[in-house]
Order: structure tokens, then C-alpha cells, then sequence
């Protein structure tokens, strides 16, 4: 049972109307009396109820953002999304990145509740699994998830269809004579999209009798590749696959890059298929073939979803709805059809 301002006032030995100052008016209580309730509030782990506070004190009008990294440009583009429609509705925005470290997205999300943020927007490692999603639900703090797509439990979203959107990519490798495809993805416990769009590789691979290859998951989802094990194996025409589809397009950036130093050219010796449509993909020689998703539109979308929620409230959360966005695969110089290496 979470702790309560009494009891925070009872360790601290003060008044429950000297610890309410301090959480609402900081400059009312004296520097040792704040530096009690801080050390009983830190000790007992409480956290004010926000929701609560906000409907009394009326709505802050702003948003929190929750994001694996800005270091992945997708994610970037989705804030840009919520921001520019945040502009429009008079919302403003608070985001964090937990660097797709699962056991900082409630702390994460705890920053934001701080700050009074009237709901939440946010990319989990897990949407079926989150303890930090089954806080927001039972606290009915209003969220909308970007790039999740729950399949177990009833969690609004704004998504494409992950596996979908994989399996058409494997689909397009397949018509060009590849039959030895291979995925390239961050690790799947740190992205339940990652997973999902693996799911939709085996699909396609399966349904044209092909066999799916083992993954080959690293550690980092935005900047390593290869592991040197893996690039020995690639020096061997007759063990390496002739396409690699990647869980999203800086892997495939990063894996171009290996392939290049191990003297094998794209797509002369090995196809790369990307996620996600970064521009960036659209700059490189040869040009990034990949899976575009809307990032942008992504991010508006789920802005306007949650701006509703806040302002016609339904129990204090978002209705379980899941928007599904297009997707489209954009082909570039990266992938060609395959020849035999006989």
C-alpha cells in the first residue's frame, strides 16, 4: 500500500498541513523543516497523488513524453509530431529517454507526475508486461503508448502494425529470390516491437517454405552491429545470407558500415532492408531500403488522442482504443534481386 501524507508527517514530526505546503509551495516551509519531510518522504518512497492535486488545482496543460532515445531520429520525428500539435491545442511538453533501460520508465514517468503533466505519452520495453502501464491504470493517469502494440492486454496506442509491416518487407525480399534472410535486431526483451516485427519475419518465411534463421540480436538497438563472430561467418559466401532485414534502419546504417569494412559490397554481396523510413536512409549510397512508418504523424496522432482524454475525461483514462497506422516499404539501392553465388 503506497505510504500516505500522514504518515509522511508522522515520521517527519511535523503537521499534514506543513508537509501539503511543502508539496505545493515550496518556499513556505523553512529549510529544516523541508529537509525532515524530504528525508520521510524519501525514506517511506512516497509519491503525492497527483491526479488528485491537479484536479483540485486545475490542469496544467502539459504533456509528458516517455521515449527509448532521441538517439534513433524515429523517435525524434514522433516528438516533433506531439510538439507541433501540442502548439496548436496550447499544450506544452516535457520529455525523457530511458535509453531502453525498462527499469528507468518509471522513474522516468515519475519525473514527469512531479511536474504536474497532465497525462503521459510513452514508449515502453514491454506494453503487455509494464508494471510502470499498471500504475497509470490504476492510478487512471491518462496515456496513449507510441510504437507499442499490445497484444494481450486492452492499451490505448498509436502504432503500425509491427508484424505486418515486417512480413511485407521479408514478402518484397522474397519476389527478388532471396531465400536466405536473415534478421538483425537490438535485443527483444528491451522492444516488444522489435519482437513483433521478428514474429511477422518468420511468418513470411515460413508461409514460402523457407527456414528462418536465427536472429542475431545486439547489445545496443541503435549503433552496434556485427559481432565479430558474426563477421567471420560473413566472410563465407556460403554461410552468410544474402539479405539482412533489420529491426530498425540505424542497425541496417550500422551493418552496411561492417560489411563495407569487411570488403563485401551492398547489395552486389548482401541486401539490407531497414525499419522505419529515417530521412537519413534517404541520403546514404546506395539508398536505404526500409519499412517507412509515419513517426511524425504518429506523435500528432497520439497528442490529440490523449488532449482528449484530458479534457473529457472518461474514469480518469484513456478508453482502450489502438490506432493503426499505414505503413509503406520504400525501396532503395540497398536491395536487389538476388543471384546465384554458384
Amino acid at each position: 500500500m503506497r505510504p500516505s501524507i500522514k504518515q509522511v508527517a508522522l515520521e517527519a514530526g511535523v503537521s499534514i498541513a506543513t508537509v501539503s505546503r511543502l508539496l505545493n509551495k515550496p518556499d513556505s516551509v523553512s529549510i529544516d523543516t523541508a529537509s525532515k519531510v524530504n528525508r520521510a518522504i524519501e525514506a517511506l518512497g512516497f509519491r503525492p497523488n497527483f491526479t488528485g492535486r491537479n484536479l483540485r488545482e486545475g490542469r496544467s496543460h502539459t504533456v509528458g513524453v516517455v521515449v527509448p532515445t532521441l538517439s534513433n531520429t524515429v523517435f525524434a520525428q514522433c516528438l516533433q509530431g506531439v510538439e507541433i500539435a501540442a502548439r496548436q491545442l496550447d499544450y506544452s511538453v516535457m520529455f525523457t529517454a530511458t535509453e531502453y533501460r525498462q527499469q528507468d520508465e518509471f522513474a522516468a514517468v515519475e519525473l514527469l507526475l512531479a511536474h504536474r503533466v497532465d497525462g503521459v505519452i510513452l514508449t515502453v520495453a514491454d506494453a503487455d508486461a509494464s508494471s510502470t502501464l499498471d500504475v497509470l491504470d490504476r492510478e487512471r493517469i491518462p496515456y496513449i503508448l507510441v510504437y507499442n502494440q499490445p497484444q494481450q492486454t486492452a492499451r490505448p496506442s498509436v502504432s503500425v502494425d509491427n508484424r505486418a509491416a515486417a512480413y511485407d518487407a521479408v514478402i518484397h525480399l522474397i519476389k527478388l529470390g532471396h531465400t536466405r534472410i536473415q534478421m538483425l535486431a537490438g535485443q527483444f526483451h528491451a522492444s516488444d516491437r522489435a519482437l513483433q516485427r521478428f514474429h511477422g519475419y518468420q511468418q513470411a518465411m515460413h508461409e514460402h517454405g523457407l527456414q528462418a534463421l536465427t536472429p542475431i540480436e545486439v547489445p545496443r538497438h541503435t549503433s552496434a552491429a556485427l559481432s565479430v563472430a558474426y563477421l567471420q561467418t560473413f566472410r563465407d559466401p556460403l554461410q552468410r545470407p544474402s539479405a539482412l532485414f533489420c529491426s530498425n534502419d540505424l542497425l541496417a546504417l550500422s551493418a552496411m558500415r561492417d560489411l563495407r569494412a569487411l570488403g563485401l559490397r551492398v547489395p552486389d554481396d548482401v541486401s539490407v532492408m531497414g525499419f522505419d523510413g529515417i530521412p537519413l536512409g534517404d541520403l546514404m549510397d546506395p539508398m536505404l531500403s526500409s519499412v517507412a512508418q509515419p513517426s511524425e504523424q504518429i506523435g500528432e496522432q497520439a497528442l490529440r488522442a490523449l488532449v482528449r482524454v484530458i479534457e473529457e475525461p472518461q474514469d480518469g483514462r484513456a478508453p482502450a482504443t489502438s490506432q493503426i497506422l499505414p505503413h509503406t516499404v520504400r525501396l532503395g539501392g540497398s536491395v536487389r534481386t538476388f543471384h546465384s553465388r554458384s
